[in-house]
């Protein structure tokens, strides 16, 4: 970290909201935790609630509910702040033209304070909001990242790691595309203990049984909906992700996560934000991590990104 105060901006103080700013303070990740809310009296609330937890931790840090004039010196400001999710429709797009509108009053109040941070964008449908955000600051690209496919990433490294018996960090493995129901799987890099997925899924065909990789992907495409129709939201998988990505980018860790970007060329692909392996470190999106896809993989992540594209003409 640099030798300044670090202070992150959390802008909805909501379940997300409420959650990462936990995880983060928990973590003692830097000095100062804002909260900002339409809501006062909840960020209010949220911030007292949090202070009361300091005693416990291992680190001091500052909590307090705030308002857009804490984005001039904030070295983070993550959106969680989004339309409310329809309980009755598993379709995160649905959400787009509410989530449009908050996203212009949002980005436009942090932007009239003249922040120059990192713009980490939660709030979906994440992709075509971060390149919304992007739009909208005017900011340099590597400044405005979004959540992306990196919970997925997780929900599908747990998957197989269950399936195997074996610690979730001993699976590597990316989903990448859109954070929705066409995210594709890099199938052909993921390995277990360094033995590619597909032969280990083939030499323990007992323990996969009749289970597919494309049943795997469709799991982790579903999972986020099965926490949600039960609790009525998520929460503690997204503020760890978030939590994470924080991290790598305070502490200059160069830590390679699949998140929401802006592609140049990469994998063949121009002017789209779309979640795929990239560098972190305190400048950023510092650079994007270009796997090799089989011709399949490649396919199905130009369709992924022809649906994320279908959108901008309406933004």
């Amino acid at each position: 970290m640099n030798g300044k105060n670090t202070k992150v901006v959390i802008v909805g103080a909501g379940n997300v909201g409420a959650a990462a700013a936990f995880s983060i303070v928990q973590q003692g990740l830097c000095d100062e935790v804002v909260l900002i809310d339409q809501n006062k009296e909840k960020a209010e609330g949220e911030a007292l609630d949090l202070r009361h937890s300091i005693f416990f931790m291992s680190r001091n840090v500052r909590v307090r509910a705030g308002n857009y004039r804490d984005c001039e010196d904030a070295d983070i400001a993550v959106i969680t702040a989004s339309a409310p999710m329809d309980p009755n429709s598993d379709d995160r797009l649905k959400m787009l033209e509410m989530s449009e509108r908050i996203m212009e009053s949002i980005v436009g109040s942090i932007m009239e304070n003249h922040f120059s941070g990192i713009l980490l964008v939660v709030s979906n449908p994440v992709d075509i909001m971060t390149y919304y955000a992007w739009k909208l600051s005017g900011l340099p690209k590597n400044q405005v990242i979004g959540s992306g496919t990196a919970l997925d990433t997780a929900r599908m490294a747990g998957s197989v790691a269950e399936l195997f018996e074996v610690d979730a960090r001993s699976v590597d493995i990316y989903v990448i595309g859109e954070h929705g129901d066409s995210e594709t799987v890099c199938w052909n890099s993921a390995a277990v203990g360094g033995k590619n997925l597909i032969d280990v899924m083939q030499d323990n065909s007992q323990r996969t049984g009749a289970m597919t990789p494309e049943e795997l992907r469709k799991a982790t495409v579903q999972a986020g909906w099965e926490v949600f129709h039960r609790k009525g939201n998520t929460s503690f998988g997204i503020a760890a992700s978030v939590t994470s990505i924080v991290k790598a980018i305070l502490f200059d860790e160069n830590r390679i996560y699949p998140v929401t970007v802006y592609l140049e060329g990469e994998y063949g692909l121009r002017d789209v934000y779309i979640s795929v392996p990239t560098i972190i470190n305190r400048t950023g999106a510092k650079e994007i991590v270009e796997i090799k896809l089989t011709e399949e993989e490649q396919r199905n992540l130009e369709v992924s990104v022809n649906i994320v594209k279908s959108y901008y003409k309406g933004l």
